[in-house]
């Protein structure tokens, strides 16, 4: 499989932190955790900064499923409950993804999800990509890449997956779900932010306190974010947790609230490692993030 080859300064400007209001989609695997519905919500209130075109379901596969499929169905029907909630119609916005992950480089999904990407990114003016947030496994977004690599030159792909590339392995849920799909991501060229999860956006922890604080009491769409966090575990006595996805959403709101730098694109190798080729194209990678900047953020737009 053959790629376009982005020229270096095209690249380079499309790996700059936006700064002007752009258009997204969402890829998300949205009843996994409850991470994913504080990251929708904070998407849609966050209008001055982008438009959200598009929500797709993302699959995955672990007790809260039966199967991949399963999961893409249950995360179909949790976005149109969020949707609901905030008094958003989902018609001809919300698409259900794959029903599995890879199987090989010739076999993409030909999704609703993955076939609307393709109709949308090709539909962008050349100096207007479209800004894909992925927030789960990648297979909705490495399937429409293979259905039309001309995409590459029409999106930048902001990606929660894996872990710091200091970490000792990189098997983060995201990313280890498909990782063929993973590496089709890495090794394409499609400009990227990667966003890693252990030892950078493990620093967005909150507590139920906090919750209850400033997001209970936010109408129907803060009293559900309250119960979901609150429903999440049996004591939370000195308990808190990491409310991963919001990282995505923060960086296009204000790049300054994630810290990052271009590197080459890293190898995802059999062992599930990271390694390095000095050879390879360039990506954007966080290192850290600003807890409480994004936070404040956030729940300042919960209450409007």
């Amino acid at each position: 499989m053959s790629f376009p080859i982005l020229d270096h300064a095209i690249r380079l400007k499309r790996l700059a932190p936006p700064r002007n209001k752009i258009r997204i989609v969402i890829d998300t695997d949205t009843f996994n955790e409850i991470d994913d519905q504080f990251a929708i919500a904070y998407a849609l209130k966050s209008q001055n900064k982008f438009d959200v075109e598009a929500i797709y379901a993302a699959p995955f596969f672990n007790h809260l499923s039966t199967g991949p499929a399963d999961g893409m169905e249950k995360s179909y029907e949790e976005i149109h409950k969020i949707l609901a909630l905030m008094k958003q119609s989902p018609n001809h916005f919300v698409y259900r993804g794959s029903t599995g992950y890879l199987p090989d480089l010739a076999s993409p999904y030909r999704s609703p999800a993955a076939l609307d990407l393709v109709q949308r990114a090709m539909n962008s003016p050349e100096d207007d990509p479209l800004y894909v947030v992925a927030i789960g496994a990648i297979t909705n977004v490495a399937s429409a890449i293979l259905i039309e690599p001309r995409i590459v030159e029409k999106i930048v792909v902001v990606w929660l997956g894996g872990h710091a590339l200091h970490w000792p392995h990189t098997k983060e849920f995201n990313l280890e779900q498909d990782i063929l799909a993973s590496r089709v991501l890495l090794d394409c060229g499609v400009p990227l932010v990667l966003i890693p999860c252990m030892g950078v956006t493990s620093h967005l922890s909150t507590t139920l306190s906090e919750i209850k604080d400033y997001v209970k009491g936010n109408g129907t769409l803060g009293d559900y974010l309250f119960s979901t966090y609150k429903n999440c575990h049996n004591d939370h006595f000195a308990y808190s947790r990491i409310i991963w996805d919001i990282s995505t959403i923060a960086y296009l709101v204000n790049p300054d609230w994630v810290t990052t730098d271009i590197i080459h694109s890293p190898i995802l190798t059999d062992q599930i490692t990271w390694s390095v080729d000095t050879s390879r194209h360039f990506i954007r990678y966080a290192s850290s993030v600003n807890r409480d900047g994004i936070f404040r953020d956030l729940f300042t737009k919960l209450t409007q």
